[in-house]
């Protein structure tokens, strides 16, 4: 019987990675500390250390960071923020948390916010704009961020997908005034539970961030904002610190199936594939293709035991909670072409030679 390929099976962790798992929740329940401590303070360190970021703020997960860093900001009600049509609901959905009017922007071939079209969007309200790093390729951010800066508006990078990526040896996160982040248990640095971080190149902002997800207050006891609770758990930084040092590996062997897959599927004329994959502005978080073929080869592969999935079904403007009246033509039509194949540290070159050797059969 064939084996079915998950689309991402974290139970295939090395046994050196879970044997040091396993050893860092030993050292935590012994301490008896479950919150806060030396955990906490070595993962911002070493998230700053490879970020290249002066201050980091690490949190309950990258919604909350995204949301926070609109708060941090004084972004509310009355305000408008311009989002790209194509994303994780929770770039939009910070935006009404905190009272402000999303203002969507259609993207381009790649799915990413479209740069020509800020001047559109814009009007007096705008006073934030969040380019999201979809899949992991980072949006063009120079030319985004002399954009913002010439109408004085506030940029959050939603990072939730691309750490990792740097661009002009600047990360994904440290171009904006707030990046986000995700450590959700699928991205390419995980946890194993919720957990996030921000970033930021202001003192001040860091500050302010620091009391934002503890309650408001600037000492114990002592609040001076409304705030919430939103500080990561102590056993998920304590995870984080071990799978940190094995990231560089992780994201080498990304790219090494990345570039299986095209080599071996780039014949397919009524196939597109993702670009710029050798470039350290893309973490490929995502490995995702585009046909108008989309709905039969994810059933075809079903079929011969492969899981694909599909980020995302919808762009956020046409989901009910979000729906507006105006179209995102390229949104939509990448959003019923698009289809994720199989792509993480802990599938073998042969799975990933067999999945193209499936969609080669697949029958235009």
């Amino acid at each position: 019987m064939t084996s079915r390929i998950p689309f991402l099976d974290l139970g295939r962790f090395s046994d050196d990675v879970k044997k040091d798992l396993v050893q860092k929740f030993k050292q935590i329940l012994n301490k008896g500390i479950f919150s806060g401590s030396d955990e906490v303070f070595l993962l911002e360190k070493q998230l700053g250390e490879y970020l290249g970021a002066p201050y980091v703020v690490s949190c309950a997960n990258g919604t909350d960071a995204l949301e926070i860093a609109l708060r941090a900001m004084e972004i509310g009600i009355g305000d408008e923020v311009i989002v790209p049509a194509m994303s994780w609901v929770s770039t939009a959905e910070v935006v009404h948390l905190v009272g402000a009017k999303p203002v969507y922007v259609d993207t381009d071939g790649d799915g990413l916010l479209d740069l020509k079209l800020l001047d559109r969007a814009y009007t007096p309200m705008t006073k934030a704009i969040i380019p999201v790093h979809l899949y992991g390729k980072m949006v063009d951010m120079d030319p985004l961020m002399l954009w913002a800066r010439s109408h004085n508006c506030k940029v959050i990078e939603d990072a939730a997908q691309a750490f990792g990526a740097f661009q002009e040896r600047i990360s994904a996160g440290m171009y904006g005034d707030i990046g986000c982040f995700s450590f959700y248990p699928s991205k390419n640095l995980g946890a194993l539970g919720e957990a996030g971080a921000m970033v930021c190149k202001d003192a001040s902002v860091a500050e302010k961030l620091k009391m934002l997800i503890n309650h408001g207050q600037i000492h114990r006891d002592q609040h001076i904002m409304i705030g919430r609770n939103s500080r990561i758990d102590t056993l998920q930084a304590g995870f984080l610190n071990i799978m940190l040092p094995y990231f560089d590996d992780w994201q080498s062997k990304r790219k090494l199936l990345a570039q299986i897959y095209k080599s071996q599927l780039g014949d397919l004329n009524w196939l597109k594939l993702p670009n710029d994959l050798k470039s350290t502005s893309h973490s490929i978080h995502l490995f995702v293709i585009k046909t108008v073929f989309r709905d039969q080869l994810k059933a075809f592969l079903h079929e011969n035991h492969i899981d694909t999935a599909i980020h995302y079904p919808l762009p956020i403007p046409y989901l009910k909670p979000y729906k507006v009246t105006c179209e995102f033509p390229k949104s939509l039509k990448i959003s019923k072409e698009i289809l994720s194949l199989p792509l993480n540290p802990w599938l073998s070159e042969e799975e990933v030679l067999r999945i193209c050797e499936v969609i080669k059969k697949f029958k235009v």
